[in-house]
């Protein structure tokens, strides 16, 4: 049995996972998958890390070449992260004609058809399962197990931090502030959450799934994105009292004009199963013309997860090496389907307002949105603030995107209207 080489290059957390599992596997991967995988050389900037995994110090070293370089690696690991000398590292392991595994998510929503292309060229792999939802398969289902089918919506919840902010804050009645706070005390939110809390994140998962899901390449700056900021627990009781949950969702649909792609707060029936995913876990939720409703449900981050799914890939690709049939299935891109621009986006939508308590103004506000062609479905008005302004919650039925942000603007302008505090999307999905 031939013994396939890996270079990993990054020990961070997820890099740490890789170490562990390979440690407690590495015997059992020569019974189950019939190929003998070693770890032959470790990179990292920081030696220290490599000294507390116990890695052997003759085969480590702090320069990503020199892994790239080694003879006896045949799989690259790539765990750097971000989009600058990571993606160096993959293009120079992929040229040399080296295969590669990445979690590198920013990589390839931003740079996927490059890397892509590149490891055509050479004949190699490119694998990245645990790029989108950690620990959960989705990549490799949607590149082989659904592709007998016409893949019509991938939507879900792709990011744990703002998965647990908002149960925390629907569980508990907790605000914003307060839940960032607790998750970064348990580790699951960075010192900066912007990416996450932003939905950055979220945008770059659901742009990998829309390009393999639609075979049409989709690039994370294609995505509009909203983050979960501006939600409050008024907006979630709100919710919850019409039978909904808040979600940060991301959304992609194949449409007759084209690929629908966002992510933003949502709100989704509570009888829907993704409504159920709470605390750090995330779910993938596919729809096939031939299988129907499918849903991959997870923990979508955290050393051993993410290693697993990276672990997964380099079993795959060692067996592909072994056999002598590298490149198989390469990029999928082969359409060209426009992203429609979110102007075009029809769906419901909650709008909650602060207006003056007095006579008239539900009518004048339900007269702005009927002169947009914007229909309500339901209006509630119940608290009183402490200014004796009230709070108004209006939700409409399907409009246009382009019609309901007109509405708004002349809803603000209103002499009798302080302030529009919250536009939510609705998905009866």
């Amino acid at each position: 049995m031939r013994t396939i080489g890996v270079g990993l290059i990054g020990l961070g957390t997820v890099g740490s996972g890789v170490v562990e599992i390979f440690g407690r596997h590495r015997d059992d991967f020569r019974r189950r998958a019939g190929v003998d995988i070693e770890l032959v050389r470790f990179a990292d900037r920081d030696a220290t890390r490599a000294s507390a995994l116990g890695l052997p110090s003759d085969r480590f070293t702090t320069e990503a070449g020199d892994v790239i370089a080694d003879p006896a690696v045949d799989i690259v690991i790539e765990l750097i992260g971000g989009t600058g000398f990571a993606r160096d590292v993959v293009l120079s392991s992929l040229r040399s004609g080296r295969s590669v595994v990445t979690a590198n998510k920013a990589l390839m929503a931003a740079h996927g058809q490059e890397v892509m292309e590149a490891a055509a060229a050479s004949g190699v792999d490119i694998a990245f399962e645990a790029a989108v939802g950690g620990g959960i398969p989705i990549i490799s289902p949607l590149k082989h197990c659904l592709v007998s089918n016409e893949i019509t919506s991938v939507l879900g919840i792709v990011n744990g931090t703002t998965n647990y902010i908002l149960s925390r804050m629907a569980a508990d009645g907790a605000d914003y502030p307060s839940a960032l706070a607790e998750a970064q005390a348990r580790g699951y939110a960075e010192a900066d959450p912007t990416a996450d809390v932003d939905g950055h994140d979220a945008a770059a998962k659901i742009a990998i799934l829309a390009s393999i899901a639609f075979n049409s390449r989709v690039t994370v700056d294609e995505v509009p994105v909203e983050g979960i900021r501006a939600v409050t627990p008024s907006d979630i009781a709100y919710a919850a009292e019409m039978g909904y949950a808040i979600k940060l969702m991301a959304i992609a649909r194949r449409t007759p004009e084209g690929i629908d792609a966002r992510v933003h707060p949502t709100m989704i029936p509570v009888t829907h199963p993704l409504a159920n995913v709470t605390g750090v876990y995330n779910a993938i939720y596919v729809t096939g013309d031939a299988v129907g409703e499918t849903m991959f449900f997870g923990e979508g981050a955290g050393s051993l997860p993410a290693a697993s799914a990276v672990v997964g890939d380099v079993i795959d690709v060692a067996r592909h090496v072994a056999g002598g049939c590298l490149g198989l299935v390469g990029c999928t891109c082969n359409e060209q389907i426009p992203v429609r621009d979110i102007s075009t986006l029809t769906t419901g939508y909650y709008v909650r307002l602060v207006v003056a308590d007095e006579p008239g103004v539900l009518a004048k506000v339900a007269g702005a949105f009927a002169d947009h062609g914007v229909s309500i479905a339901s209006v509630i008005q119940k608290r009183v603030c402490e200014t004796g302004d009230a709070e108004i919650v209006y939700v409409t039925h399907q409009a246009g995107e382009g019609a309901v942000r007109s509405a708004l603007q002349d809803i603000r302008a209103f002499d009798v209207v302080t302030e529009v505090t919250a536009v939510i999307r609705v998905e009866d999905l």
